[in-house]
């Protein structure tokens, strides 16, 4: 029977770690169904959910285990493919927000969205330098999925309201995935 692990690693950034991350992996079978990995300042971070055999579990902790004495962090965790279907028959849109980087700007736009029920799917923040004047921009996407009773318009004039709060665009678009 297949199980699904989700899997965090953090750790000092080198050359050639997603090959070794994933070759541990392989060799004992699993595979990364999905993932998200990203260099933040000097460090390297994984989130990983894969898809290993119950038989060849224990020894791919084991494995992976060997990355905490080269200093990395790790934590892994068992989960269910599917459990999306708890939001079947919600809303997904898709949030892009820029504009001059500053204090609080996902705070405000992520506030909104729990109070109104919304789940963050997945969400990617950063800064570029501006075409201009030399400030740093502000970019933001996220999809999320929110109730049936929260409709586009909604949406769309609350989060537009609080850009202009904060000083940000911000558009919303449905996703039809």
């Amino acid at each position: 029977m297949q199980k699904q692990l989700v899997i965090t690693m953090t750790g000092n950034d080198r050359v050639g770690l997603v090959e070794y991350v994933t070759k541990i992996i392989l060799a004992h079978q699993g595979n990364v169904a999905a993932s998200r990995m990203a260099r933040l300042g000097g460090e390297f971070a994984m989130l990983m959910m894969v898809s290993i055999a119950e038989e060849h579990l224990t020894e791919l902790q084991t494995g992976l285990n060997d990355l905490r004495s080269q200093g990395f962090e790790l934590a892994m965790r068992p989960t269910e493919r599917g459990f999306s279907k708890k939001f079947a028959g919600w809303h997904r849109y898709q949030i892009e927000v820029r504009g001059a980087d500053h204090e609080g700007i996902i705070h405000e736009i992520t506030r909104y969205l729990a109070k109104e029920g919304a789940n963050i799917e997945t969400i990617d923040t950063g800064t570029e330098d501006a075409p201009f004047g030399g400030t740093l921009l502000f970019t933001m996407s996220a999809k999320v999925v929110a109730p049936p009773n929260l409709s586009l318009v909604v949406v769309q004039d609350a989060l537009e309201d609080i850009g202009h709060k904060v000083h940000v665009d911000v558009s919303v678009e449905p996703l039809n995935e």
